[in-house]
């Protein structure tokens, strides 16, 4: 398992993150002691249609002044939304030391340092105590995990009874094969997708209550599509996604967005409640 995660975490590090995009917004005369939320949503969210679908999934419940955990928080632009927008106290963990790095950075720079805190581990073994959280929330991360039942069982456990598990994900649909690179996954070798059935016979062993689940799909695709048609005619901008992936931006993009017409993927979001 060692291996696997070292190879996960260099398949998303960057190094100098948070270096590169202070020296973006500098770029585009954004005093860095007035830095919004805003100003870095193309970066610090990354899943796709970015800091909408957030939004709402955030409104999915009454999340108002609950404590959350993000499960793969990234660079922790959720956790930020959260506790700005919601008066959440928010802890992110990632399996990245950089992302990690940044996302300590990033709250700090638009004064969220106090509503956010952030830790480096691994999701199937989260360093919290039992009934720590009102709320769990994970986006497009259990793609790189393996074992789904135990990834889900330390959510469950760390979720307070009665307390809300919240998901947006990409999932696989039907059993045909898929291309790479993804930008979750370089190889099949880091990739390990389920179905939504999966998913959901999962978490109701567990003893979660099914409360809600959206087909993301066509939105996702649509986001997409505008996506391609900005980059074609633009290039890519100052503080999107092309951050973390570079090069490899257009391609992982492109067989993503191919798979979900294709109806080999799709996107779900969805809300669950503990018994």
């Amino acid at each position: 398992m060692g291996d696997l995660n070292q190879s996960i975490e260099n398949h998303y590090l960057k190094e100098g993150l948070y270096e590169d995009i202070i020296h973006r917004l500098k770029e585009q005369n954004i005093a860095l002691d007035t830095v919004k939320r805003s100003d870095i949503a193309g970066v610090d969210e990354f899943h796709v249609r970015g800091a909408a679908v957030s939004r709402e999934l955030a409104n999915g419940i009454d999340l108002q002044g609950a404590s959350v955990l993000d499960v793969g928080c990234g660079l922790g632009g959720p956790c930020r939304m959260l506790a700005d927008e919601y008066g959440c106290q928010v802890t992110g963990i990632d399996l990245s030391h950089e992302y990690i790095r940044t996302a300590s950075n990033l709250s700090k720079l638009v004064q969220l340092g106090d509503k956010t805190t952030f830790t480096q581990g691994d999701a199937t073994a989260l360093p919290f105590e039992d009934n720590a959280f009102d709320v769990v929330w994970t986006q497009h991360v259990q793609m790189n995990i393996p074992d789904k039942k135990k990834l889900y069982s330390e959510m469950h456990r760390v979720l307070k009874t009665g307390g809300h598990f919240l998901f947006y994900d990409i999932l696989k649909k039907g059993d045909e094969e898929i291309s790479y690179p993804m930008p979750w996954a370089s190889t099949v070798y880091l990739s390990f997708l389920f179905k939504a059935e999966e998913m959901d016979h999962l978490l109701q062993d567990l003893g979660m209550i099914h409360k809600q689940t959206i087909d993301q799909t066509q939105a996702g695709i649509g986001f997409f599509d505008i996506l391609v048609a900005r980059l074609k005619e633009f290039g890519p901008p100052k503080m999107g996604l092309n951050v973390l992936m570079g090069e490899t931006t257009k391609p992982k993009l492109m067989n993503l967005l191919r798979h979900l017409k294709e109806g080999k993927l799709e996107l779900k979001s969805g809300v669950y409640k503990k018994s």
